[in-house]
């Protein structure tokens, strides 16, 4: 397994089985957001919380996390949906294991929401470069190698 792949399989991740009940969000909170998320929906915005499943694609993680999560929230039974931990949106956006979060949970949720997903980036990047080396510079021209 070359280097990329490690990280890739590093990066994919399942939700934490047991997260600090810190992330689950008040009923305050929940109740604001989904009326926000009507009032927003039938005015014709944009704007919307989301809660994923394990089985589910999350949306783009944002530098804006760190205020309310609201972009994506992981459904709990029996309990409202619960904010991303550092350590998920880590895993969210590719990076590895070894990577080490220090400091508060806000810096963190900036730092990986001002993030590229650095796996896909390599994948764009090979796919790329791969169809560049099928073309050659010749005579002034772009030719099919």
């Amino acid at each position: 397994m070359n280097s990329r792949q490690r990280q890739a399989s590093e990066s994919r991740g399942t939700p934490e089985k047991a997260p600090d009940p810190k992330y689950t969000l008040s009923d305050k909170l929940w109740n604001y957001l989904q009326n926000y998320a009507k009032k927003h929906k039938e005015a014709g915005n944009g704007f919307g919380c989301e809660v994923v499943g394990p089985d589910d694609v999350a949306r783009t993680l944002s530098a804006r996390y760190y205020k309310d999560g609201s972009e994506i929230l992981i459904e709990q039974r029996g309990k409202n949906p619960r904010r991303l931990t550092p350590n998920e949106c880590r895993k969210l956006m590719g990076y590895p294991d070894s990577f080490k979060i220090v400091g508060a949970d806000a810096t963190a949720y900036k730092q990986f929401g001002n993030s590229v997903v650095v796996p896909v980036v390599s994948a764009i990047a090979e796919r790329v470069m791969k169809t560049l080396r099928t073309y050659e510079y010749v005579d002034g021209e772009v030719r099919m190698r």
